[in-house]
């Protein structure tokens, strides 16, 4: 980390060099002239892998994105992997991007840089959803792979998320390893710039052939799709890549009315239609719903630019249009699949499903009834293709999933991917109108078995570096100087997933956790609720998870029960002073 001005100052005077094109000079030259603010922020630190990878605001800095970093962090990436894969010749990775404004510019920077240090370079010839990048690495049996993207963030950001040659996104010590051999790269000179053409080798449609040829073989209920295969259901892509894949799976799995929101289906890293192309912010499915509601659809589906989320929005027992929070959408899946897996006589006793430490703790009861494994993994997804991986040999992964509207059905992806989750969403729906019933009958069946569980995410945003700072006191205060009682119930149980202890305050006794070290801390309610903090690893923000739990006695009671929880959320960001 940069703490002082000079220090800043004299990194900034390094991008006034030759070395730097015109356009980054006098970009840097005007923050030194007269905007200090900005010169600080983009300058007081090298952009770092988190849970994502590389992502940030782009413009001239070394806390931003640009073709510099961008081209820096890949040779550090190209010469790890030529320490790690010593004998393999060439080396071989694969590289996509997004819809966003310079995805395309930063992947040519990537493939250039790859194939000047000797690499094989299999570049997507159009925007990609990041799923199918993971695809491609394990397909090619490549070392590793690059996906330019900011995922759901803001139109500022751009983002380049680094894969291993199992098709997960690395985790440590290769993500440590990589930040390491960045570091070592003292000035652009140090980068390889000039690319070797003969290396790079465009792909495209027959990948998208293999890869959707998988996904329609996850298929559980084809029958019920072909008697439901009319099903009304509106897509959009929210400008991004999803408009590649989405529709065309969705016709392979047989659904024949499909309307995509036309004004949302262009490719543009503007998104001009809303303010952020987040399917978790509830206004970016607004023109989804409106469509939903003219054509009295059945189902709303939205992806995020890089299609690896998906928010849905269906018809509650009213007719009303109801947006689902992504630990909802994974109950639906999970509980679906595992029916299906058993009805369908699958069910083996080697089977297993993965959520992270902040998702509904209703999956884990979804296992139990099912008699299936259940493994818990650090918040990111790339920690559940770890224990994917850990466990391929003797296991079988039915699906994962977390509360940010990210699931994964199947093992040939290693992320989350929204492209098979919409079809399998779409095929539940249809698998519920074969009964005459809907998704949000689902639901009820589903909270009259387990108990009403309701979450919510509250982040609260600090930017730049007052606001890191900011972060950190937060986080320490709460870990050192915990609260007795959280909207009138003790606190009976806390998780430090940084010190990885649990300490039952009840019983007076503590016990290790046995996952890696993250940054997050949850307190545990004497009336079971779950409050959760973890600064982001790839944005300005630190988030709070609530999750509360209450009996659902009949579906009649659904809304009021509903409301409760809600209230009860309320009184404990209210106890917190978050509001």
């Amino acid at each position: 980390m940069i703490n002082t001005d000079a220090e800043i100052t004299r990194r900034a005077q390094g991008w006034l060099s030759e070395n730097f094109d015109e356009e980054t000079r006098q970009a840097v030259a005007s923050m030194m002239a007269s905007n200090p603010s900005e010169l600080i922020d983009s300058f007081y630190r090298d952009l770092e892998f988190g849970t994502g990878g590389l992502r940030g605001i782009m413009g001239a800095g070394t806390n931003r994105m640009n073709k510099y970093t961008v081209g820096m962090a890949t040779q550090g990436l190209a010469n790890y992997l030529k320490r790690m894969f010593p004998l393999i010749q060439p080396v071989s990775v694969v590289v996509a991007h997004d819809s966003r404004n310079n995805s395309s510019f930063f992947a040519e920077i990537v493939a250039q840089v790859f194939s000047a240090n000797g690499f094989r370079v299999y570049l997507f010839e159009g925007l990609r959803p990041t799923p199918e990048l993971s695809f491609a690495i394990r397909h090619f049996g490549c070392q590793s792979g690059v996906m330019i993207t900011a995922s759901h963030n803001p139109k500022e950001y751009n983002g380049y998320k680094a894969y291993w040659d199992d098709g997960a996104q690395m985790i440590a010590p290769h993500d440590e390893n990589v930040i390491r051999e960045v570091k070592m790269i003292t000035s652009v000179e140090d980068v390889l710039w000039k690319g070797n053409p003969e290396l790079v080798i465009p792909i495209g449609s027959e990948i998208d052939c293999l890869y959707l040829d998988q996904i329609a073989a996850l298929s559980l209920s084809p029958d019920a799709i072909q008697r439901n295969k009319n099903l009304k259901i509106v897509y959009t892509p929210l400008h991004g890549c999803g408009r590649t894949l989405v529709p065309e799976i969705l016709k392979r799995f047989g659904f024949e009315n499909v309307t995509i929101v036309s004004e949302q289906a262009t490719a543009d890293g503007n998104f001009p239609t809303v303010h952020s192309p987040n399917p978790e912010e509830h206004e970016a499915l607004n023109m989804g719903i409106h469509l939903a509601e003219e054509l009295q659809a059945d189902l709303v589906m939205s992806t995020d630019p890089d299609a690896d989320r998906v928010g849905i929005a269906i018809r509650n027992n009213r007719g009303k249009m109801i947006l689902l929070n992504g630990n909802q959408t994974a109950a639906l899946l999970f509980y679906y699949i595992l029916t299906r897996w058993s009805e369908r006589k699958k069910l083996t006793g080697r089977e297993y499903i993965v959520s992270t430490i902040v998702t509904t703790r209703l999956l884990s009861e979804i296992a139990r009834k099912f008699g299936v494994d259940y493994f818990e993994s650090l918040t990111g997804f790339k920690f559940i293709a770890d224990v994917i991986r850990k466990h391929e040999t003797d296991q079988i992964f039915i699906i994962g999933g977390e509360e940010s509207y990210g699931y994964l059905i199947g093992d040939f992806v290693r992320d989350k991917d929204a492209v098979s989750s919409c079809a399998m969403i779409a095929e539940a729906a249809a698998w519920m109108a074969d009964r005459g019933k809907t998704l949000f009958d689902l639901l009820q069946e589903i909270y009259l078995v387990f108990g009403f569980y309701k979450e919510t995410l509250l982040s609260v945003t600090k930017k730049g570096k007052t606001g890191a700072e900011e972060i950190q006191r937060m986080m320490f205060d709460y870990r050192n100087h915990p609260p007795d009682t959280i909207n009138n119930s003790k606190v009976v149980c806390i998780k430090d997933y940084q010190e990885l202890i649990e300490r039952d305050i009840l019983k007076g006794t503590t016990k290790k956790i046995d996952l890696p070290i993250s940054n997050v801390l949850q307190f545990i309610l004497e009336d079971g609720s779950i409050i959760s903090m973890r600064p982001s690893g790839t944005e300005p923000k630190i988030k709070f998870y609530f999750g509360v739990r209450q009996n659902l006695q009949s579906s009649g009671e659904f809304e009021i029960t509903e409301e409760r929880l809600d209230r009860k959320i309320s009184g404990i960001i209210t106890a917190l002073n978050l509001k």
